[in-house]
């Protein structure tokens, strides 16, 4: 049909699949609202600016409207206009001047224009209850966009790495890929130049097998950034749970997100996409009408059941959805689905994942989302990580999500930063950290998998803010420092910020050693945050949210310390996928395995004896050793056959003073050491902790220099 043309033909359709379903011959639109009296279909031009026609939609099965038009095709702009009961006090706020974008929308045109049109009362009442707003918001909203789906996925499948095997790469498409200068200008900041092939070559490098994406679902720029001239930069601010969102496509096209995925694929890595499920851009009571607060408020949304003009906010962002309706509960899983089945996404990280279990506001871990999901053939098959934890009482469930799930652990984050920061008591919480936090996953019958490790995420400081700031330094959010978090478990090493002082750097790229060695070599599943390992920093700021500047985007530039951190890296990698040692299925069990003549694994003080009870109380002990038996794997490979390893010795000393440690008798042979952060990480064609062949060390003691790392081995000479 031409762009002016009048739909002519309209036929019921059907209530399934939801949202604009193209079948080859024409559209089948569908859209729930329970408590609406009457829905019109609103077409509009190509580009979404002008509207010329509305389409009343008289069918409705179990409050799903929905209507077929046999002369529609892909790219045809619509929206939706509701018509209902205007009484927040009862939890309805329809207006069918605001026109809403579908929830199951897969493409969108155009992005959100500010401007009072947008609210569903008269801005400047102070009871949104008593006015009601009767200007048009179509001019200042983008539009829902019926997408043609086909694709060439080809061969594509899912890589499928064994959760012990992951190493989870934390990374903004944008930031990533904005200034690398090896990707076209006109493509930088896009899925295709993340999917580019010197960007997916990088990551092979690095040693990477999963990246996982800040949010790529359509996002709002929240109106109090815009008039600052800032921007919603991670993107937790959700519009649909379809639409890749426009801004990450050099094409414009939703098939550039597919092909990316696909690039990533062929390279053997996996995606795994940051969703955020738990609330929508639409805010609080004084928000806008954009999309689920106009098509059935009540419906999709929890409410305060003592009055139900307000919501009970469990995520900190003015809304929670309601996961409990049907209805809420199915948008939800359809978009899942959608992401897996037609996106060939392989898993999911669920932001402020508590809030997707509460039932009558209470935290309830079998509630009915996960037994959705545990039952479903096709999302019980992919990876699924929880950030266990949101705003409400009771939302902190470390340790408490069902089998099948891993959870991002901050036990651990918090842990380790402690310990090589140099604070007292913790090597008893290190040594369960290290070993998988057994304390809060063993009880449920997990493994050490279910533990995502991280010593730095998206939010809060980089690494190498983390060695370089005590204090937060957020001025650029424009919020007087307020903002962002004041427990960031930080040590400057001795001068706030940058300088030039070279004892203070050397400390500095050691803490960084120290910690990038302790995340790799831990039990559970290591997750990096993207330009760590390049010493990528934001300046102090551990709330770069609004920052979509060279603040917040990775800076490619080389130098020597960045390249050596890098390298070092790189290696650590390596050595952590060539021994199954550091990616046991199993937890310890501190005794022999199959007739081994030590335990699988032992806690050494630096005089050389086994750690006692009282030494894990020490409140001074800042040094220890774990020593790893290469036979106390206790599991098997791909193809039945039993795991060997070499033992490994771990020294951990975040002390201010060098450590004469006594090892572990051993052969002549002697140790080969394979890590000593005190060193500089040097390439290893010359010599240095990654020689070709690591150098022996036959002393009874080893210097261990302060606040330093050193990994050992031997071969395995036990019977």
């Amino acid at each position: 049909m031409k762009a002016n043309d009048q739909i002519t033909a309209v036929w019921p359709g059907r209530p399934y699949p939801r949202g604009a379903h193209w079948d080859g011959e024409g559209v089948n639109f569908a859209v729930f609202s329970q408590h609406a009296e009457k829905v019109e279909l609103c077409l509009f031009n190509q580009s979404g600016r002008h509207e010329r026609q509305r389409i009343a939609m008289r069918e409705r099965t179990d409050f799903v409207w929905h209507c077929y038009l046999p002369e529609a095709r892909p790219g045809l702009a619509y929206g939706y206009r509701v018509h209902g009961p205007y009484k927040p006090e009862d939890g309805h706020r329809f207006n069918p001047n605001k026109l809403l974008v579908d929830p199951y929308a897969k493409d969108l045109v155009g992005q959100v224009r500010w401007g009072d049109a947008l609210y569903g009362y008269t801005i400047g009442n102070k009871r949104e209850d008593l006015s009601f707003d009767r200007r048009d918001s179509a001019a200042l909203m983008p539009k829902s966009r019926v997408l043609e789906p086909a694709f060439t996925w080809g061969d594509d499948r899912r890589p499928q790495i064994p959760w012990p095997d992951m190493v989870i790469y934390e990374l903004h498409v944008r930031g990533f890929t904005m200034t690398h200068p090896e990707v076209p200008e006109h493509l930088r900041g896009t899925s295709a130049a993340l999917g580019s092939a010197p960007v997916v070559e990088y990551l092979k490098r690095l040693g990477i097998t999963t990246v996982e994406l800040l949010p790529v679902h359509s996002f709002l720029n929240d109106r109090n950034l815009a008039v600052q001239g800032l921007h919603n930069y991670w993107g937790y601010n959700t519009f649909g749970y379809f639409a890749p969102d426009t801004r990450y496509r050099a094409s414009g096209k939703v098939k550039e997100f597919k092909t990316m995925v696909k690039a990533l694929h062929t390279a053997g890595i996996e995606v795994i996409l940051d969703v955020v499920y738990n609330h929508t851009c639409e805010g609080n009571h004084l928000g806008p009408t954009l999309s689920l607060r106009g098509l059935d408020n009540a419906s999709y949304y929890i409410l305060n059941a003592e009055n139900r003009r307000y919501y009970d906010d469990f995520t900190g962002c003015g809304n929670t959805v309601n996961l409990e309706h049907p209805r809420g509960l199915q948008m939800v899983m359809d978009s899942l689905r959608y992401w897996v089945e037609d996106m060939h996404i392989d898993g999911f990280r669920f932001d402020l994942a508590s809030a997707l279990a509460r039932e009558s506001g209470k935290v309830e871990n079998l509630g009915g989302f996960f037994d959705a999901i545990r039952q479903d053939p096709t999302l019980n098959q992919v990876k699924l990580i929880a950030e266990p934890w949101d705003l409400g009482h009771g939302g902190y469930q470390v340790g408490n999500f069902p089998l099948g799930w891993a959870e991002w652990n901050d036990r651990y984050r918090d842990g380790l930063r402690g310990y090589w920061k140099g604070d007292s008591g913790l090597v008893g919480d290190v040594a369960r950290r290290l070993t998988g936090s057994q304390d809060l996953y063993g009880w449920s019958g997990k493994r050490p998998y279910a533990s995502i490790n991280f010593v730095t995420a998206h939010d809060g400081f980089t690494l190498h803010d983390l060695v370089s700031y005590n204090e937060k330094h957020n001025e650029a959010n424009g919020e007087d420092n307020r903002d962002g978090s004041n427990n960031n478990l930080s040590w400057n090493c001795g001068v706030e910020g940058e300088t030039d002082d070279p004892g203070i750097l050397a400390l500095r790229e050691r803490q960084k050693r120290n910690l990038f060695a302790s995340l790799l070599l831990s039990q559970g599943v290591p997750m990096l945050l993207a330009g760590d390992e390049r010493g990528h920093t934001q300046r102090g700021n551990n709330n770069a949210y609004c920052q979509d500047n060279e603040l917040g985007w990775l800076d490619w530039t080389s130098t020597p310390s960045r390249e050596a951190l890098l390298t070092f890296v790189q290696r650590v990698i390596a050595l952590r996928r060539a021994h199954p040692s550091f990616r046991r299925r199993n937890f310890f069990e501190g005794k022999p395995i199959e007739g081994d003549t030590i335990n699988d694994v032992s806690w050494l003080r630096p005089d050389g004896d086994e750690m006692t009870p009282s030494d894990w109380n020490e409140s001074h002990a800042r040094c220890l050793a774990m020593l790893v038996s290469g036979r106390g794997i206790s599991e098997h490979g791909p193809r039945g056959e039993a795991l060997r390893d070499d033992d490994f010795l771990l020294l951990f000393n975040s002390h201010h003073d060098e450590i004469a440690f006594t090892l572990p008798a051993v052969s002549e042979a002697g140790w080969a050491l394979l890590i000593d952060t005190a060193t500089d990480a040097i390439p290893p064609e010359k010599h240095g902790p990654f020689a070709a062949s690591p150098p022996a060390w036959t002393e009874p003691t080893y210097p261990l220099q302060s606040r330093s790392f050193v990994l050992l081995s031997r071969a395995g000479t036990h019977s």
